[in-house]
């Protein structure tokens, strides 16, 4: 599961950990600790996701819950105000709007 937030991206699957554990997985240094901040991050640069940690699945389900009341945003791009991950966010809106027909804003289909 892909969870895009406001302030860090991270990957979530089940591999390589224990039972009621999940493996967080994130692409830039400091988002795993944005969300869990006690994870013990794992750095290995043979493997897709550079940055990783096992969590507690519960802590994992908490953590989304307190952030899902805490959006207050009617747009959620605009709350991100890092540059380089909005770009990444903005990349991704515009490869899922290819696969949406009729197209948002009434423009072309690009697939």
């Amino acid at each position: 599961m892909w969870l895009m937030f406001s302030d860090c991206f991270l990957s979530v699957v089940r591999k390589n950990c224990g039972p009621g554990e999940l493996l967080v997985r994130a692409r830039r240094r400091g988002d795993i600790e944005r969300m869990f901040p006690s994870a013990k991050v794992t750095e290995d640069t043979k493997t897709d996701y550079l940055y990783r940690a096992v969590i507690h699945k519960a802590e994992i389900i908490e953590k989304i819950r307190t952030m899902i009341d805490g959006i207050d945003y009617p747009n959620f791009k605009d709350s991100v105000k890092d540059r380089e991950l909005h770009d990444a966010y903005l990349d991704v809106w515009a490869a899922m709007a290819g696969v949406q027909f009729p197209p948002p804003y009434g423009g072309v289909r690009q697939r």
